[in-house]
């Protein structure tokens, strides 16, 4: 019994224990809908909603689509969509709780990416898929990308955010600039007599893209390390469009989100392949996944005011911040943020991706290889850092570990050995 003026003392975490339990978190209602019209049979498609999982603070849900485009057959597109998500959800530690395994989301991506990738070589199949894989959880939404496959966000205050990268040769120089320092060559189809045709090329292999998961007999200069994404939406929500190259070959963002507004998923997905194919009738397979983030008992997204434009939102958000103070007028007419962005990053060096220098600690058990996820002995690892040439602050001894078989994909990946000379290289025949 405590006597008068005496006070019984609660710990904090119980009280914030307490708080959460009381707080009632809205999360967003994820409604979807797909089109698509094939002409290779090359496209797939995973959707899958509700997803549960059990953290260090109790249950909760995400949500995961994910569209594969294959080319050169369509073992390695399969391949990807029934094995990628498990592989990236292996690379999480289970004992995070809900902040932490967001922010474990982008390495763990890049791990699942890279040994989906590696395990599928290891059947020596030749073909190759383009991969946009995004993950919804409450109201932010991590995007992971190679290819040309891509994924845009339209707010609902009307901003549009490009949550992918564009892999193809032709528009990026930087990939080409990493290719050529790796001993590959670009170049257009060479048709005899010094005539050159068509999209620029990774060679051997003539593939136009930079980036996939498969396509061995490409060698290593084809990378399967993907460019991540993550934003937080306004509790207001938007709309994704993941769709394959066929839909951007013809249509630009502002064309798909104005094409189909105001119709539900379904409607508007199959709305967007039909203003794709349309004009020149379909040469590729296109496939549209249209995805609403509302808030709950809101059927229908709301309408974004006509006034803005998106190139200037998307300018304005994603601008770096700068420590120079602006003037009392400026801070009256700008407006707050509608979309945070939280993280991004499209560097193709692991070492870089999987660097541990991040808020969750644990991300990498010690001795675990960071891809693959299998056991290493002690002293059998070998630091992702190993060989680096970038010294900041990191020793050889530094974790994250690999295994050898990893360590010899990352080499490759990263020119550090001549491609065809492992494991995982084939002829180019």
């Amino acid at each position: 019994m405590l006597s008068k003026g005496e006070h019984q003392t609660v710990p904090l975490s119980v009280l914030l224990k307490r708080e959460l339990a009381n707080e009632k978190i809205e999360m967003p209602e994820i409604c979807h809908g797909q089109a698509s019209q094939s002409k290779k049979g090359e496209d797939f498609t995973f959707l899958k909603t509700e997803c549960q999982r059990v953290l260090g603070d109790g249950v909760t849900t995400f949500s995961v689509f994910g569209l594969f485009d294959g080319h050169n057959g369509s073992a390695a597109a399969i391949y990807s969509k029934e094995n990628l998500l498990q592989n990236v959800l292996s690379a999480i530690p289970s004992d995070l709780n809900r902040d932490e395994w967001v922010a474990a989301l982008p390495r763990a991506l890049v791990a699942g990416f890279v040994k989906t990738d590696k395990e599928f070589q290891e059947k020596a199949q030749k073909s190759g898929t383009t991969v946009t894989f995004v993950i919804i959880e409450g109201w932010v939404v991590t995007v992971a990308s190679v290819g040309d496959s891509r994924c845009i966000l339209e707010s609902a205050e009307g901003g549009i955010y490009y949550l992918s990268a564009d892999h193809r040769l032709e528009c990026n120089e930087e990939e080409r600039e990493r290719i050529t320092a790796s001993g590959g060559e670009v170049g257009r189809l060479n048709t005899g007599g010094g005539t050159q045709i068509g999209p620029l090329r990774c060679w051997p292999g003539g593939l136009c893209l930079s980036r996939s998961i498969g396509d061995m007999d490409v060698g290593e200069f084809i990378v399967p390390v993907p460019y991540v994404k993550q934003v937080k939406l306004s509790s207001a929500g938007g709309r994704l469009v993941i769709a394959s190259d066929g839909v951007w070959d013809a249509l630009s963002a502002e064309m798909a989100v104005e094409c189909c507004r105001g119709m539900p998923p379904d409607a508007a997905a199959s709305q967007i392949v039909k203003e794709a194919v349309q004009p020149k009738g379909i040469r590729d397979d296109t496939t549209c996944i249209v995805v609403d983030i509302q808030p709950p008992e809101k059927p229908n997204p709301p309408q974004p005011p006509p006034k803005k434009s998106g190139k200037k939102v998307f300018k304005s958000i994603f601008r770096k911040k700068t420590s120079e103070s602006s003037s009392n007028t400026e801070r009256d007419y700008d407006e707050p943020d509608v979309v945070e962005e939280l993280f991004e990053e499209g560097s193709a060096s692991l070492s870089d991706r999987l660097d541990a220098k991040y808020p969750v600690c644990n991300m990498f058990k010690l001795f675990m290889c960071a891809v693959c996820q299998v056991e290493i002995k002690p002293g059998e690892g070998i630091s992702i850092h190993a060989g680096s040439l970038n010294t900041r602050n990191v020793r050889p001894w530094d974790g994250p570990f690999l295994c050898s078989s990893c360590q010899v994909k990352k080499e490759a990946m990263e020119g550090k050995r001549p491609s065809g000379n492992g494991r995982y290289n084939s002829d180019s025949d």
